[in-house]
């Protein structure tokens, strides 16, 4: 409910009377009563706070204005938010000048391109950013606590925009934690017995960014593009779930787009990379256990000393839990050799093993998972990361008693189709959201079919699929040299890397530009238009 002095957020559960009382003009939150909402109110639904945030022209209030249902985990519905809306404290502009107008309506369009990714999930009664077994292992008082307070900070995407409700326990409950990533749910059936397939995979919102910006680890440990991929069966009251993890390679590295189809990468060598890199594994093992690395870097070419450096770490740090086995993926796989993927699934056969997954209610526990990388943590590591997880799903499967004593999953069509379709989807999720445009080699995951003797109607690259990974580079190429600065900015913004001052004397969207970025563009307009120029009056 609207009105020129306050925001009244009403909650709608059955018999709830709590209304939120946002102060337009002192900020204050306060909690009141239904009768307290004026008549004279403009109303309006919504399904969610996601949080405030500060610009030039003062404080917003973000909400989500339209959901589409993904389904329903153990009766918990689970929710896509699909629309936002950006609501001024303010009620007039009067008080900027004509720079800060502008600069607020940049800020503006940050946040709703950042908005604008597909992605963002939530539930009113589910704890989103867990998996199961960290959920199953928590002390009654982790129960009792409100889905802000229990939340993983690492998945909670609006956590900076919620920091102010975050300081009042008492009006918890009106905030929404909001999780970006990807989540598809399947009930399926083989046997006749039914079953569901869930896939969900967390985004870390620490060292968030785009593809070419944000690469290696921060002084912290967090490594960029960080996903935390796990994958749920739910069968007659018996829940199993297999984790992985991908993020970038953990040091300090840069590859700073220069126009290059492909830049160098760059190793720093002014930093002690020790140092982030055990603090990286340090929370890894806490997290999750063992650590089983599989670097699916090139050993030759720019990406040579990557691999070669990241070997070495692993050697020196010489800690017991984590182990690390190289595949050069390009060189293997190269020739359509996807056959070949069966010698790194044999190679991590026995570690897998000993790995396992978890069973809720039994003896079935994780001791460790496996962090798969490339350079991006995207194409090739989404290959690897579905071959496993079929591989648990098949022993799941085999434990719950869906599948027969013999039966192997690729030889049941309509849950195959599901499997990689959902992998596919998966990957094309997690490249949009780091990327700018859809994974490559989804037409090979959307086939590849494996049994532990090797590969059965081996996945093959259709010349579609080869198609569409041009035109997805190319696309990419486009992004990352020309338009991911602003993507990188905008979510600096909205995670709070970055802060709007309203006093800030000096913006920083005013670069003021030397002549000689100016030459080359007058340059091609005189070139092109003396072309025209010369074809029309060749005569």
């Amino acid at each position: 409910h609207i009105t020129s002095e306050k925001f009244y957020v009403e909650a709608c559960d059955h018999g709830a009377d709590d209304v939120l009382a946002i102060d337009r003009v002192s900020t204050e939150v306060t909690l009141t009563v239904k009768k307290d909402v004026p008549p004279s109110a403009v109303t309006r639904p919504i399904f969610g706070i996601l949080g405030t945030i500060r610009l030039v022209a003062g404080t917003y209030l973000i909400v989500i204005t339209k959901k589409k249902k993904v389904g329903e985990i153990f009766s918990h519905a689970i929710w896509k938010a699909t629309d936002f809306d950006i609501l001024s404290y303010k009620k007039t502009m009067l008080h900027l000048t004509d720079i800060q107008l502008q600069d607020n309506k940049v800020f503006l369009s940050m946040l709703n391109h950042v908005l604008s990714v597909d992605g963002f999930y939530f539930s009113t009664s589910y704890d989103l950013t867990h998996t199961l077994q960290r959920l199953a292992n928590t002390s009654p008082e982790f129960q009792e606590m409100s889905l802000l307070e229990r939340a993983d900070p690492r998945f909670v995407w609006n956590g900076h925009l919620l920091r102010e409700f975050a300081a009042q326990p008492e009006i918890h409950r009106f905030a929404t934690p909001v999780m970006h990533g990807f989540i598809t749910m399947h009930s399926c059936s083989i046997n006749g017995k039914c079953f569901d397939w869930l896939l969900v995979s967390r985004r870390s919102c620490f060292r968030a960014g785009v593809r070419y910006y944000v690469r290696g680890i921060d002084s912290e440990g967090h490594a960029a593009n960080f996903v935390e991929t796990e994958q749920i069966v739910h069968y007659k009251g018996s829940k199993a779930s297999f984790v992985q993890t991908r993020g970038s390679i953990p040091f300090f590295w840069s590859q700073r787009p220069n126009l290059k189809y492909k830049p160098k990468p760059q190793i720093s060598k002014s930093v002690n990379h020790m140092d982030g890199f055990q603090r990286h594994f340090d929370s890894q093992i806490i997290s999750y256990g063992k650590q089983m690395i599989v670097n699916l870097v090139n050993q030759k070419g720019s990406e040579k000393p990557l691999e070669q450096t990241f070997a070495k770490m692993v050697t020196s740090m010489a800690n017991g839990m984590v182990r690390y086995v190289a595949f050069d993926f390009h060189k293997e796989c190269s020739r359509m050799r996807w056959d070949r993927l069966q010698i790194l699934m044999d190679k991590l056969a026995d570690q897998q093993d000993e790995f396992s997954y978890f069973l809720v209610d039994s003896d079935g526990k994780i001791e460790g998972i496996f962090r798969s990388n490339c350079m991006d943590c995207l194409d090739r590591t989404n290959v690897i990361q579905s071959l496993l997880a079929r591989r648990s799903l098949q022993a799941q499967l085999q434990r719950l008693g869906v599948l027969h004593v013999g039966q192997r999953i690729e030889e049941q069509a309509d849950f195959e189709k599901i499997y990689k379709n959902a992998w596919a989807d998966n990957a094309n999720a997690c490249a949009k959201q780091y990327a700018g445009t859809g994974a490559l080699k989804t037409d090979y995951t959307r086939q590849v079919s494996l049994s532990c003797k090797g590969l059965l109607g081996t996945g093959k690259r259709t010349q579609w699929g080869l198609i569409m990974d041009g035109w997805n580079s190319l696309i990419r190429y486009y992004k990352n040299n020309f338009s991911d600065g602003f993507r990188q900015d905008a979510i600096d913004l909205f995670l709070g890397n970055y802060s709007v001052d309203e006093v800030e004397p000096a913006s920083p969207l005013h670069d003021k530009k030397d002549w000689k970025f100016l030459a080359l563009p007058i340059i091609m307009v005189v070139a092109f238009s003396m072309c025209i120029i010369c074809l029309l009056m060749a005569g």
